[in-house]
């Protein structure tokens, strides 16, 4: 007889290779209950391995549990419940059956086996899978341990005292007519010389103003800025790292985008790196032009001292860094710049934030209501995922720009064409 029989109170969850993929010691989340593997996963993982860490880490974990007991009967794990690996439709010879089918019909069958009143449950990140299991009478649900909606409460300027509170000590800002604070921690509170401009680029609401000063703090050293297309979030963080290094505050600016999965081989993609980072880079070329063409205000006015932007890049005062091939590296005295963090997991924004080395600062942006990923939403990304978890650090900000900056057309599109 199974293990799994043996105890009645617990649920059945069957995993797919999806959860796996988002988070590599899912296994460790679901308490005392029983999880099941079906060997379909692990079929998928094998041939994801070589471009993926996360299959290679889940691999490696299951491995350590096979070598604790008979992993097809059962073998328990830290929190009390059991791992198995079941091998049905390990041969399945008609080949009429996907991946996601086995999968399924593998709760199906468990289902059949086990007492009514105990629960059968699909975990998986993929939609598509979980309606089909419904559709067929199996329960099924989102990986949920890393969800998060904490990033809706915060991210706004604070218009009165009674607001200050908040229950955060995360850097936030109080705007009292013409006064601006930054309050950090519990109690501590300094009061922003007010700016018009950064690097020439002038502020076009109070809450770029805000975002500049986040941007440049020498005591704030990670930064996630969410908020609607056309925000500004970009630019300004482009700005702020080029204002620090013209100050010696940094040595480089580093940009990068998720567009490309992380773990992901660039190979498929003809030419060298640059050419290959060309499509998936070109908005921040947009941007670095948009900076090196407005003119400075000052004692008179002068262009910058950059030629253009592709002086930028020759001359490595600004890198782009492709996410793939972060890993490992050690990175002090660089700003770091994450566009459209949203396409995350929570686990490339740990490998992110562990490459900064001494004096680095990092700045995630992100539209947490545009996502890409087909295994992410507004709550399990890693940007959110950063959110939640930096929300009571003193040396940490978090603004959500609420206003479009781009243009009256692009403000206006967005209000109209909203999606509902």
């Amino acid at each position: 007889m199974l293990i799994y029989y043996t105890m009645s109170k617990q649920k059945f969850f069957i995993f797919d290779t999806s959860v796996f993929i988002h988070d590599p010691h899912a296994l460790h989340d679901f308490e005392d209950n029983h999880i099941v593997i079906p060997i379909t996963v692990i079929e998928e993982l094998d041939k994801l391995k070589k471009g993926n860490y996360t299959a290679r880490e889940t691999l490696r974990l299951i491995d350590q549990y096979c070598n604790m007991g008979d992993i097809h009967k059962g073998v328990t794990l830290p929190g009390g419940g059991t791992l198995r690996i079941d091998i049905r439709f390990k041969y399945e010879p008609s080949g009429r059956l996907s991946p996601d089918d086995r999968i399924i019909e593998t709760a199906l069958r468990i289902r059949q086996d086990t007492p009514p009143e105990i629960p059968v449950i699909i975990v998986s990140k993929d939609t598509s899978v979980r309606i089909k299991a419904i559709a067929q009478g199996v329960m099924a649900q989102d990986y949920r341990s890393d969800k998060t909606t904490l990033f809706r409460e915060y991210g706004r300027l604070l218009h009165n005292e009674t607001e200050d509170s908040a229950g955060i000590e995360s850097v936030r800002y109080l705007v009292e007519g013409d006064k601006l604070t930054r309050l950090s921690g519990k109690n501590n509170r300094m009061v922003v010389t007010r700016r018009e401009r950064l690097l020439g680029l002038s502020f076009k609401n109070i809450e770029q103003e805000c975002a500049a000063d986040a941007l440049i703090s020498d005591n704030i050293s990670v930064v996630a800025l969410t908020g609607t297309a056309g925000a500004g979030k970009t630019l300004l963080a482009l700005a702020a790292g080029l204002h620090l290094y013209e100050k010696k505050k940094i040595e480089q600016v580093i940009v990068a985008r998720p567009v490309i999965p992380m773990g992901k081989d660039l190979g498929f993609l003809p030419g060298d790196i640059e050419a290959k980072l060309q499509p998936w880079m070109q908005p921040i070329f947009d941007n670095l032009e948009v900076l090196v063409y407005t003119p400075r205000q000052g004692k008179e006015t002068r262009k910058v001292k950059y030629n253009n932007a592709k002086y930028l890049i020759d001359s490595g005062i600004v890198h782009i860094e492709p996410l793939t091939y972060i890993r490992g590296r050690s990175l002090p005295k660089r700003y770091m710049i994450i566009d459209e963090a949203q396409n995350l997991r929570p686990i490339d924004t740990l490998t992110i934030v562990t490459r900064a080395g001494e004096g680095t600062r990092i700045v995630f942006t992100g539209d947490l209501t545009q996502i890409d990923s087909p295994y992410l939403d507004a709550g399990s990304n890693g940007l959110a995922f950063l959110i939640s978890r930096y929300i009571n650090e003193p040396d940490f900000c978090y603004l959500n720009l609420s206003k479009s900056a781009r243009s009256r057309l692009a403000e206006k599109a967005a209000e109209l064409l909203k999606l509902r």
